[in-house]
């Protein structure tokens, strides 16, 4: 008896809530296209993206952040004002998302009406006072060089396995077992102011891991921070992926005046005879 009390009140509960709520719109959100800034005069280099979800706003009501693309629906209806913000997974770490500092955020006015659906096909782009590191390969002097001191294998520039969106080289390095290393750092010293927000953005195909950090170059000494490790794929299964990493920490942490530099290292892996390892599009931004 107590349990047939409870599935009644549980019932008429449910049944309240579907009588009060009204028929809701509908919010449909296509993937992101990320576009060129005029203003940038193409300073953001190639525009690869990995922009994966969107917070959403609807008249300054956060709705949630989604997974691109989706369909939602609205308790809302007539004019209304929609902001829908960028969203990366930060750091490879698909349970930490992130709205993208450096990316514009997408608004439009429009009309939400009960049981009809609203699409929306959202655009973005660098924001303007963003301050560009690139090295895209697309010129014969690139800005990566080889440790002299501790690298076995070298960085080579390269037509092989392009993706789409590659242009026409890459960066290559093969790891085997006479080439065993491959330690790395950007030419060109950063200046980065601390608390800035800082990103790292990185196009990879790798069967092999590779760790980037951020070398701090002070009067006194260097320090190689290692931050992220990119895990190598199978070989018959690797695909090009892109990356955005945060860097803010490591730049806060760093002594006072500091310049910095972008790092990279490999060894390896344990139990194979050759790894592969293709870069593009590195980027480091801030603000």
């Amino acid at each position: 008896m107590r349990l047939l009390v409870q599935v009644l009140v549980v019932f008429i509960l449910l049944s309240s809530c579907v009588k009060n709520n009204p028929d809701p719109s509908w919010l449909e959100v296509n993937e992101w296209q990320l576009n060129n800034n005029i203003e940038l005069s193409g300073l953001e280099g190639e525009l690869t993206e990995s922009i994966t979800n969107a917070k959403v706003w609807v008249n300054d009501d956060l709705l949630g952040i989604f997974q691109v693309p989706f369909r939602i629906p609205v308790l809302k209806s007539g004019p209304c004002n929609v902001r829908i913000a960028p969203v990366v997974i930060n750091n490879g770490i698909s349970a930490t998302k992130k709205v993208y500092p450096f990316l514009n955020v997408y608004e439009i006015d429009a009309e939400l009406v009960q049981n009809e659906t609203l699409t929306i096909n959202p655009v973005t782009s660098y924001k303007s006072f963003t301050n560009f590191w690139v090295e895209d390969f697309e010129d014969i002097n690139n800005s990566i060089e080889n440790d002299p001191n501790t690298s076995l294998a070298t960085l080579q520039l390269s037509n092989e396995n392009l993706a789409e969106f590659n242009g026409n080289f890459c960066g290559k390095v093969v790891l085997n077992e006479n080439d065993t290393t491959w330690v790395a750092n950007t030419t060109d010293q950063l200046a980065i102011p601390k608390g800035s927000e800082c990103y790292l953005e990185i196009d990879y195909y790798v069967t092999n891991d590779l760790y980037t950090g951020l070398l701090y170059v002070s009067p006194d000494a260097t320090t190689n921070n290692v931050n992220i490790r990119l895990n190598g794929q199978e070989p018959d299964v690797a695909v090009w992926k892109k990356i955005y990493i945060e860097l803010k920490e490591l730049v806060t942490a760093s002594p006072n005046q500091t310049l910095f530099l972008q790092t990279f290292s490999a060894f390896l892996d344990e139990g194979d005879t050759e790894g592969l390892i293709y870069i593009d599009n590195i980027k480091v931004l801030w603000y």
